[in-house]
């Protein structure tokens, strides 16, 4: 377990999400699919998604746990490639604290854990994406270095 000082002087407790955890990371996985207001059919679906993810060692996962509040949010990475640099990257395809964890420092946490062990990786860089109307997110992510790309985002629905 790794942990960081809030600046409010508490201490956050992270960790990489195993079989134990898949239902409490699930619960903020269906956390963060409401803010992004994806409609989930089967209620089992996000458990059974992360569970694979975890079990498969698909993606990473980490927790993070606030005194006195719990675990309040995870974050999400999948490991990739960058062709132009030649060497590893990350996509850090979800973060996420639950309301009751907001303005403690957790997702600070989460995303500064996410870039430390991505440079002990060796990793080229992190890529990440969010909402253009999530301006504290965006906050956050310009705040710890991460910088808006010139490059377009296109997706193609094939569901």
């Amino acid at each position: 377990m790794n942990g960081q000082t809030t600046q409010h002087g508490s201490r956050i407790a992270l960790r990489v999400a195993g079989e134990a955890d898949i239902d409490t990371a699930a619960e903020l996985f269906r956390g963060y699919l409401d803010f992004y207001e994806t409609d989930v059919e089967d209620p089992d679906r996000p458990r059974a998604f992360l569970a694979e993810r975890i079990a498969k060692d698909e993606s990473l996962v980490l927790l993070a746990d606030v005194p006195g509040a719990g675990t309040v949010g995870f974050a999400q990475v999948y490991r990739t490639f960058s062709s132009l640099t030649m060497k590893p990257a990350w996509v850090l395809n979800d973060l996420y604290v639950a309301p009751g964890g907001r303005r403690t420092g957790a997702g600070r946490a989460l995303l500064r854990e996410v870039l430390r062990r991505a440079r002990e990786a060796g990793v080229a860089g992190v890529q990440l994406e969010t909402a253009y109307d999530n301006t504290v997110a965006q906050g956050l992510y310009e705040a710890e270095g991460f910088v808006r790309e010139e490059f377009h985002a296109y997706f193609h629905d094939l569901g």
